[in-house]
């Protein structure tokens, strides 16, 4: 139908071509892990050492081992290098992502009293040290340091580092310094890749350890993740971007064309697929790609481009808006956009999602930077189990309880018995008669 942009009919495919178009770049990370082994091994003997040797060998940067971490001054030059206007912006965003996840942080401690004289709750308290991941390969991402560092100062994170690969000059992207100090982080390492999460899941001369790092990232970082995840809490499975722009025939194709660019934009491991039932759509959306792309820059186009005639975009064709859903619901994007002028029709049949923006006047773009709720969220279908980053990543729970004397009796006799049955003789003692005797001397 088209050279421009994958098209596909979902009701001409068999089982094999419709489980394809749920494959991401990420899927498969056999071809990474072997590569990435060694760079774990070589931060975690060397340290700083092999964290300026990677940064000239992938980063093409310069830096001196005792520039790995940004100094004051540099923080400092970095507000007189961001223009006037985006640092507001930054201020916008930050200031709506605060409100966000104040709203959303959890009480401190509840209690409820299960019995008379028997209560238990919940005890949230943060995590002591947390790495935020800002990427930086395809492009800067000052909107990443604010959806992590946002949620982890409002967790009271008392140890919080950004690491984001450095630039040629062995500096740090301008704005991402200056969303750091206007979010509350002011340390950052100069590392990216598999070589920041190992040199905070071991530690280096300069970098701290972290228990914990958060942020999306390329298939080198998914891969480091998954090989230290029994040294570091890797959280939520943040990889390569991906969205679906739904459209159910109410809003002009043009607009679905324009939106399905966003995430395509990104590079082209990201995946980005335009879903609807609506031929008048599919022919409009390709009309307008040409006139989109004539307005972005050329790296851009590239990598759109790359994305829609790849393995992992396009458009998909269904033969009503149930099987577009049904669609959506395999699928588990990471980023959906109900482009409807009555999306709330959609919501309710709509499960398997991160992220659900609503009309032709929530794109992507408002959602990634200003509006509020957090834009690190789940890739790789793993939209069917986490959810977007939240406050509550940035803390831990743990469960109280509390039994008084008078509670006690009733209690103990129940669970003595059940200690009994499952043959726990010490678990059966400590509710007997001995804690009786023992609690009276």
């Amino acid at each position: 139908m088209s050279d421009i942009c994958n098209f596909h009919e979902l009701a001409t495919l068999d089982a094999a071509g419709r489980a394809a178009l749920l494959k991401r770049s990420e899927t498969d990370l056999s071809g990474f892990l072997d590569k990435v082994r060694p760079i774990i091994e070589a931060v975690r003997t060397e340290g700083d050492a092999a964290l300026v040797r990677f940064a000239r060998d992938f980063d093409r940067a310069n830096l001196a081992p005792d520039r790995i971490k940004a100094s004051e001054a540099e923080f400092d030059e970095a507000f007189a290098k961001v223009a006037p206007e985006v640092i507001e912006s930054i201020k916008f965003g930050i200031a709506n992502i605060r409100a966000f996840h104040e709203e959303q942080a959890p009480e401190p401690m509840w209690l409820k009293e299960i019995r008379p004289g028997a209560f238990a709750g919940d005890r949230w308290t943060p995590i002591q040290s947390v790495a935020l991941y800002v990427p930086r390969g395809k492009g800067a991402f000052p909107s990443v340091t604010m959806m992590t560092a946002v949620p982890a100062r409002v967790a009271k994170v008392p140890n919080i580092a950004i690491v984001t690969p450095p630039t040629e000059d062995g500096g740090v992207d301008a704005a991402t310094l200056v969303a750091a100090r206007l979010a509350g982080v002011e340390t950052v390492y100069k590392c990216g890749g598999a070589q920041a999460v190992a040199a905070v899941a071991h530690g280096t001369q300069t970098v701290g350890k972290a228990i914990k790092i958060v942020g999306p990232g390329s298939p080198w970082l998914v891969a480091a993740k998954r090989l230290l995840s029994d040294i570091i809490d890797t959280g939520l499975p943040a990889g390569p971007s991906e969205a679906i722009i739904f459209a159910d025939g109410t809003v002009n194709g043009a607009v679905a064309a324009l939106d399905l660019l966003i995430e395509a934009e990104h590079g082209p491991d990201s995946s980005a697929y335009l879903v609807t039932h609506s031929r008048e759509v599919v022919e409009q959306a390709l009309k307008a790609l040409p006139e989109h792309w004539a307005r972005m820059t050329e790296q851009r186009v590239a990598f759109s481009k790359a994305v829609l005639t790849g393995k992992c975009g396009g458009i998909v064709l269904t033969s009503s808006v149930q099987e577009s859903i049904d669609f959506i619901n395999a699928y588990a994007p990471e980023h959906l956009e109900i482009l409807s002028t009555d999306p709330f029709a959609h919501l309710g049949r709509i499960t398997e999602a991160a992220e659900v923006l609503m009309g032709p006047y929530t794109p992507v773009t408002i959602g990634n930077f200003v509006l509020g709720p957090n834009a690190v969220l789940p890739t790789s279908r793993w939209a069917r189990t986490y959810g977007p980053l939240s406050v509550t990543d940035f803390l831990k729970r743990s469960s109280i309880g509390y039994v008084t004397g008078a509670a006690y009796p009733e209690f103990a006799g129940h669970a003595r018995r059940l200690a009994r049955y499952e043959g726990f003789s010490s678990h059966e003692n400590a509710v007997s008669e001995i804690r009786d005797e023992l609690l009276k001397g």
